[in-house]
């Protein structure tokens, strides 16, 4: 089937042509004629199967053909609730790309940056809200936002939100929602946890499960490779300059360690950004903009920012920590081979870290191919390093071979 076939608008159809969408993935297959009826869902789907879409087809097909008399209320109608600011920014460009040709409102509300210019667009009328908890909030404490008129709530990635203690915050918003209303669950994890709130806050909910045995996408080559922790920067330098089209996404596990591996590339002169908490709301929305219109080819960031990171044609996904949590790692890999396209994920494993790989493994269900490095190719990393004053090796070789030299012209 494809997205011509649906029973929805014109003027939707145009946008997701104009996106470029054929045919519907799984998650949006199964989900969309559920929605266009008005009913509940919990769905559960790996990350990079098109949930956005899944979600914001069908709610800007019935938000837009409700009867005119409801559109120019200035009534919140649609509430999406994330976790981080850069998801919310995700999202609000996927539902203002798709609603291009209609005439609804969309305001993407989140911290970091004033509030004066949201509640302004608040004041104006917004059809659908997107918003992070905290600023949210914070204007319905200041009577900006009224949310009893609300006909659809959807809770994103809220397997995240529960981990990042967003719990209170969904039932307090629940209070203030009129009880008669249609509920979107969605998250990427299932567990007693999310279970548990789901049902609590979702009315028989159909329920759709997207490969639940497979928890990272068929599209992305899985490795991993036997990296010492010191040596790690000279193969993630080796891999940059061996494919200086591609684009890199890696991963690390703190934000000193991503500001460190920064330093260490921007010493081979090779470009890269940061992405962490520690960066301001502005920063951190410039990096991604320059990562995702190619005028730097690898973004650094911490699992922090995994989830928020929804950009096309990511042909790398680099662990170069691997991540305490094993779900971590289907968030990471997640951000390569979306959609169709084709994606690589692969690991820098220290020996120290075995113990995290093997907890991987154990998660996903199947074992990582390892990418067996020699020891003179593993050297030969090191000597191709152009980061000459940090390169002991490099420096142990070169006077190894000057001392061989000298004996030699002894002899002679």
């Amino acid at each position: 089937m494809k997205f011509a076939d649906y029973l929805i608008s014109t003027e939707l159809k145009k946008s997701i042509a104009e996106i470029g969408f054929s045919r519907p993935t799984d998650i949006q297959f199964k989900s969309i004629p559920v929605i266009l009826k008005g009913q509940n869902i919990l769905a559960i789907a790996q990350t990079g199967t098109g949930k956005t879409a899944a979600f914001a087809i069908p709610v800007i097909h019935r938000l837009q053909r409700k009867p005119k008399e409801h559109t120019k209320t200035k009534n919140i109608r649609c509430l999406v609730m994330l976790p981080t600011r850069e998801l919310a920014v995700q999202i609000s460009e996927v539902f203002n790309q798709l609603s291009k040709y209609t005439q609804l409102n969309i305001l993407c509300l989140h911290g970091g940056v004033e509030q004066w210019p949201q509640i302004d667009q608040l004041e104006g009328g917004v059809d659908i809200l997107i918003s992070t908890p905290g600023r949210m909030f914070d204007l319905v404490s200041q009577g900006y936002i009224k949310l009893d008129a609300v006909e659809v709530l959807i809770l994103d990635e809220a397997d995240q939100m529960l981990d990042l203690g967003f719990i209170k915050d969904i039932r307090d918003v629940i209070k203030l929602l009129p009880h008669k209303r249609q509920t979107l669950f969605f998250s990427a994890t299932i567990d007693k946890e999310i279970k548990k709130l789901a049902y609590a806050i979702v009315d028989n909910p159909i329920r759709i499960h997207i490969s639940p045995k497979n928890p990272v996408s068929k599209n992305v080559t899985h490795t991993v490779a036997y990296i010492g922790m010191d040596d790690k920067r000279f193969f993630l330098e080796r891999l940059a300059t061996e494919a200086p089209e591609s684009k890199i996404l890696v991963f690390v596990r703190t934000k000193v360690r991503a500001e460190r591996v920064h330093q260490a590339m921007q010493r081979v002169g090779i470009t890269s950004l940061t992405m962490h908490g520690d960066k301001e709301q502005d920063a951190r929305l410039s990096a991604m903009t320059d990562f995702k219109n190619d005028k730097v080819k690898m973004l650094i960031a911490t699992d922090v920012s995994a989830r928020g990171i929804d950009i096309s044609k990511v042909d790398y996904v680099i662990n170069y920590d691997l991540p305490e949590l094993p779900e971590n790692y289907v968030h990471r890999v997640g951000r390569t081979g979306r959609g169709v396209l084709k994606g690589h994920a692969v690991s820098f494993c220290s020996p120290e870290e075995k113990p995290l790989l093997d907890a991987i493994e154990e998660y996903i269900g199947g074992s990582i191919d390892e990418v067996r490095i020699d020891k003179n190719d593993y050297e030969a990393t090191l000597d191709f390093s152009k980061d000459a004053n940090n390169n002991w090796s490099a420096l142990i070789n070169e006077a190894m071979k000057a001392e061989e030299e000298h004996k030699k012209k002894k002899k002679k």
